[in-house]
Parts: structure tokens; C-alpha cells; sequence
């Protein structure tokens, strides 16, 4: 397949990476602290917020549910730690009005950061005018200033080209950042998958006003 000959090169130099040296010296600062779990209470997501902050340097964004962002923004008021939260989550049905009125409420509690899920079933069947609308109307609810993350959910795709496909709608649509999963299906972010995701970031960035990133997660 013509994706997994341009992937391959990647995973294998992925692979090879000493991971401990390189989070150890790099990467906490690109790290969303997450907690997305349905016993979510308020003293775990005020822990959550306390270790955002280390002595090593503090995280990029705490990402909750909605429910929380409230307290997030109130925890990390002192702190330059975005607060994240999801729409369409996890299975990525809602109603485009519906998931507008969470991304409006979000903004307004106080997340400068919304991962939305892209509607993969329906881009599974097909519909693709249909999920760039929705990817565009996200975007616009976000404004400039919001920080708009499309999650793939790269493991109910069907193949790299699909992954490939969703990922140049996501960021035509508006996307910031690409994201590969809910983490709530069996499959989460595999090398394959980032390295497609990125290999469009690529493609697409020259045509960008914006800079585009990746978010690995799940």
C-alpha cells in the first residue's frame, strides 16, 4: 500500500528513540494531563491540577470533562497550563447544535482548548461534505482564540488512507491539532497512525496560516 510505504520508514526510527532521555529532557511541556474517567470527582480533578506544575516545568493543558472546567480554570489561574475539554465524546454522534452549545458552555467556564471528535462514523459511510461542515462549524464556535482539537479516533478507521483522509478534512475544516483517540475504544494511537497523521501535517502545513500539530493519545 502506497501509505504503508511511507510510514514504515518512521515507525521503525520511532521505535529506536530513547524515550526515557527524551521525556525526561523534552516532552512534559507538550504533555496534556488527562483524566477522563466516569468517576471523575472534584478533589481527584483539583489533584490533577496540582500536578500540573513540577519541578521539571508544568504540562501544556489539563484536560477534563466539561463538568470540571470551572475548576480547572480556577485551579490553574496562577499557572500558563491551558484547560482542554471534550465535545462529541466519546462516540463522535451528537448533533452539530448540540455539540455547539457544549463548545460555547466550555468557552465560557473558562477552556481556552476543545477536543471535539470527528464524526468517523459517518465519514465511515461516506458522508465527507457532511463532516467537514461539522469540523468548520466546531471551528467557528471556537473563534481565533480557542485552541480546536480533532480527535480521529484513528482506531475504528479501516485503513491508513482513511486515516489519511479524515486527517486532511479535520485540518481543512479548521483543526489546530489533530488528535488519534478517545482512548476509549480497544484501540488507541499506534506509530502507524501518527506517522500518517503527520506525514499530512506535512502536506498541508505550506498551505496554513496556522501551525499545525499532533496529538498522540489513548
Amino acid at each position: 500500500m502506497f501509505w504503508a510505504e511511507q510510514v514504515l520508514p518512521y515507525v521503525a526510527e520511532a521505535s529506536q528513540a530513547d524515550t526515557i532521555s527524551l521525556l525526561a529532557s523534552r516532552l512534559i511541556s507538550y504533555i496534556d494531563l488527562t483524566s477522563l474517567n466516569d468517576g471523575d470527582t472534584v478533589p481527584i480533578i483539583t489533584n490533577l491540577c496540582k500536578k500540573a506544575v513540577t519541578p521539571f516545568g508544568q504540562v501544556a493543558a489539563v484536560c477534563i470533562y466539561p463538568r470540571f472546567v470551572k475548576l480547572a480554570a480556577q485551579q490553574l489561574t496562577d499557572a500558563a497550563v491551558s484547560v482542554a475539554t471534550v465535545v462529541n465524546f466519546p462516540q463522535g454522534i451528537g448533533v452539530i447544535d448540540d455539540v455547539l452549545v457544549e463548545i460555547k458552555q466550555a468557552i465560557a467556564d473558562g477552556a481556552n482548548e476543545i477536543d471535539v471528535v470527528f464524526p468517523y462514523q459517518r465519514f465511515l459511510l461516506g458522508e465527507g461534505v457532511a463532516v467537514t461542515e461539522f469540523i468548520q462549524q466546531c471551528r467557528g464556535a471556537c473563534g481565533s482564540k480557542v485552541l480546536l482539537k480533532v480527535i480521529l479516533e484513528t482506531g475504528a478507521l479501516t485503513s491508513l488512507d482513511a486515516i489519511a483522509e479524515a486527517c486532511r478534512i479535520a485540518v481543512m475544516g479548521g483543526a489546530d491539532f489533530v488528535k488519534t483517540s478517545t482512548g476509549k475504544i480497544a484501540t488507541g494511537a499506534t506509530l502507524e497512525a501518527a506517522a500518517t497523521i503527520l506525514l499530512i501535517i506535512k502536506e498541508l502545513q505550506p498551505r496554513m496560516s496556522r501551525i499545525l500539530g499532533l496529538k498522540v493519545s489513548g
